[in-house]
């Protein structure tokens, strides 16, 4: 099986490598079109800044490519923000593969009321609920999964599992052949690891 890992202006490659590595999978990390067009499955990941990382996807033109991809394709973390409509990150229009918008935590709701501020960025350990996905298959609701993020994507129809930090958000989103999650499969221990065997075996 082929395995590529889109390469762009974003960091957290060699975590999710080391994971397929963990799963029998050599996976290339490239951002040459013809060799992500011949994979079997497409990972794009990301952890940085949306912007930067949309300006590096249109000057190699991987944004065209992207949204053109036929096989399996899964956003990890930034990678889901911006298959996207548009994120408050920079103000960035995204690719609209998820017909949903991204927005920054607010915790001014618990501050108006004398409450003890969240942290933001959400950093840890948190549960995933309504799981409704292949991706998802063999995952016990409330199971334990790792984020690492200040900028959420809001519910919508597209939406497979859910969690909550100060509201409800789209932990994982599915829509055709394009899977999201926003934790990081790669640090969320069995349950991440099962997540993406699953993305392996999707056809």
């Amino acid at each position: 099986m082929k395995v590529a890992i889109i390469k762009y202006n974003a960091g957290n490659v060699q975590s999710v490598l080391y994971a397929l590595q963990r799963l029998g999978i050599n996976a290339s990390v490239t951002d040459y079109q013809d060799e992500i067009k011949a994979a079997d499955k497409v990972i794009f990941p990301g952890v940085g800044h949306a912007a930067s990382a949309m300006d590096y996807l249109k000057e190699k033109k991987l944004d065209r490519l992207i949204v053109s991809l036929k096989q399996p394709v899964l956003g990890i973390c930034l990678g889901l923000q911006l298959l996207c409509n548009f994120t408050e990150e920079g103000n960035t229009k995204c690719l609209g593969i998820f017909n949903t918008d991204v927005k920054k935590f607010d915790d001014s709701v618990f501050q108006n009321k004398n409450l003890v501020p969240v942290k933001i960025p959400h950093m840890g350990w948190n549960t995933i609920s309504n799981l409704s996905s292949p991706l998802l298959k063999g995952i016990s609701e409330n199971a334990y999964v790792y984020f690492v993020h200040s900028y959420y994507a809001e519910l919508s129809k597209e939406t497979i599992a859910t969690t909550d930090y100060i509201h409800p958000f789209s932990s994982a989103m599915h829509t055709d052949n394009f899977y999201g999650v926003q934790f990081h499969t790669e640090k969320s221990a069995e349950v991440g690891e099962t997540i993406l065997s699953n993305f392996l075996k999707l056809s």
